[in-house]
């Protein structure tokens, strides 16, 4: 079959499978009272249903996946779902974004599965601050396992932290410093609006063309976008080991290069983070012999795909808060 495809010419190589919509974390941005489970709320994919989600992605041309939650490491057999994803005909790249709590005590069981490219949540390299935005003192455990991850040889390693007016947003040269000898991305988030989130949006949203524009000052040249690429527009600079990209969905023409869909932690596509609807496939991954109905339904919803998000105009969609579909 051929490549997924929209009626704006975009190819669609990168699924993002939330694996759970639970959280041990409670960012300020995302779940700043924590995660509380919702009791009419449907269970999370099994390792079953996610093995044929994964078989009838592949045949639509979909070769890298990133697993997220949540956080995807509360999920007890997260390694079984790494090796099931692993071992699917197609898929090249097996990623994950974490919070990184287990990550120095988990590393080496999810790379022998299959993982081979991580990104971690790290909103600042303070103590104090990373402490306050997560609700949770373990900076100095996660960038352990961050050196970890460098010297097990992980292929892509990159750090995920969410710009915020008058809380980490002038901060750029202690990440300077930490990426002069570190061969990692830091990947510098614009706040979203969510559905629950409108004051502090309001309060700490702050334009990344800024940073963007002192990295350009500073030297930092852009790089061209891969093909499978995440949102993130990446730099480098001879002097530093490491790279930065910007994720501002806020700029012109940030919906363009989209590339990826997401699946919720219970089994609904969104054809966008911010979009209006789900549609719901988990009825199609009741039996290996539903394939060919799975990747039909898909292909057949791509086309109701819109051209870019609503955010500027403040809709949302049905998107409460990041960790709902996997940010």
């Amino acid at each position: 079959m051929s490549p997924l495809a929209d009626r704006y010419g975009r190819r669609f190589p990168y699924l993002r499978l939330s694996v759970t919509p639970a959280c041990n974390f409670r960012c300020t941005y995302c779940l700043p009272h924590g995660y509380h489970a919702d009791a009419n709320a449907a269970a999370a994919l099994s390792l079953p249903e996610i093995t044929r989600l994964l078989q009838g992605f592949t045949q639509l041309g979909m070769h890298k996946l990133r697993l997220t939650g949540g956080e995807p490491s509360v999920r007890k057999d997260l390694a079984d779902i790494l090796r099931t994803a692993a071992a699917v005909p197609g898929i090249t790249k097996l990623a994950m974004t974490t919070n990184g709590t287990l990550l120095s005590q988990r590393l080496h069981e999810w790379m022998a599965a299959g993982l081979n490219a991580i990104n971690v949540s790290v909103d600042s390299l303070d103590r104090a601050v990373f402490a306050r935005v997560t609700g949770h003192d373990r900076l100095d455990d996660i960038l352990h396992g961050v050196d970890m991850a460098l010297a097990a040889g992980l292929p892509t390693v990159k750090l995920n932290a969410v710009l915020m007016r008058d809380v980490n947003d002038k901060q750029l040269p202690s990440w300077l410093e930490y990426l002069r000898d570190r061969p990692v991305g830091v990947r510098f988030i614009e706040l979203m609006q969510t559905g629950d989130n409108l004051p502090f949006f309001r309060e700490h949203h702050v334009r990344a063309q800024a940073l963007e524009t002192e990295l350009i000052t500073l030297g930092w040249q852009a790089l061209p976008r891969a093909a499978d690429a995440g949102p993130a527009r990446e730099y480098r600079h001879p002097d530093y080991a490491g790279r930065i990209g910007i994720i501002a969905p806020y700029s012109k023409d940030f919906c363009a290069g989209c590339n990826r869909l997401r699946v919720t932690a219970s089994g609904d596509l969104r054809l966008c983070l911010f979009g209006e609807f789900g549609i719901p496939l988990r009825p199609l991954l009741q039996s290996d012999d539903q394939l060919e109905d799975l990747v039909r339904a898909v292909g057949g919803q791509i086309g109701r795909k819109e051209q870019g998000h609503f955010l500027h105009e403040g809709r949302t969609g049905i998107t409460p808060h990041l960790a709902s579909t996997g940010g």
